[in-house]
């Protein structure tokens, strides 16, 4: 089981890995860079649609409880 302090850990790696969250529902989510996504206690917010400059346009709050596995993911899939 994940938790916040693993997405933590996970979030502020240096150097910063870009990975792939997968939901239980089957829903995967890309986080391309440390700003692209902001742990809380029981979840986890994950930009969705990042503009140009890497802002973040829109995001998406996922249970921390129904991830399934995050993966690394090459940087420029991201």
């Amino acid at each position: 089981m994940m938790t916040a302090q693993q997405l933590r850990d996970r979030m502020n790696a240096q150097p910063f890995k870009p990975f792939r969250v997968t939901m239980s529902d089957g829903r995967a989510f890309d986080v391309s860079n440390h700003d692209a996504a902001f742990v809380k206690k029981n979840t986890i917010e994950i930009g969705t649609h990042l503009d140009e400059q890497s802002f973040v346009e829109r995001c998406v709050e996922c249970s921390i409880l129904h991830i399934t596995s995050i993966e690394d993911i090459a940087a420029q899939a991201a």
